[in-house]
């Protein structure tokens, strides 16, 4: 089997459904310290914290994650500061978590290791 960070995301214009919670945990399993939540409209998304010694690690850290989810065409929502990174993947043309997402936390966590 492939590995996620392996593979390339490929471009979604909705014409999928989104994983079912069972997917979702099928999927989870292959990447390293994201949560599954759920937003008001009750749809899921990945997230995760990141920690870094100072603001110019976390700084870099967002920069690769940048350069990252160009390549893939694949846009998280980022917040970031002094110490800390917060990454939120979802895809927005379903509304809800696609295998494209996992690819992308996949590559993120391969960077957050260097």
């Amino acid at each position: 089997m492939t590995q996620l960070s392996e593979k390339k995301c490929i471009p979604c214009e909705g014409n999928i459904s989104a994983f079912n919670y069972s997917e979702i945990h099928k999927y989870l399993k292959k990447v390293n310290g994201w949560e599954v939540k759920q937003n008001n409209k009750k749809s899921y998304y990945l997230e995760k914290n990141f920690k870094f010694k100072n603001f110019l690690s976390s700084q870099k850290f967002v920069n690769l994650v940048g350069d990252i989810s160009e390549k893939e065409g694949h846009h998280p929502d980022i917040n970031f500061g002094w110490g800390y990174g917060k990454i939120k993947i979802y895809t927005h043309a379903i509304n809800g978590l696609s295998e494209n997402d996992f690819i992308l936390a996949a590559k993120i966590d391969n960077i957050s290791n260097v």
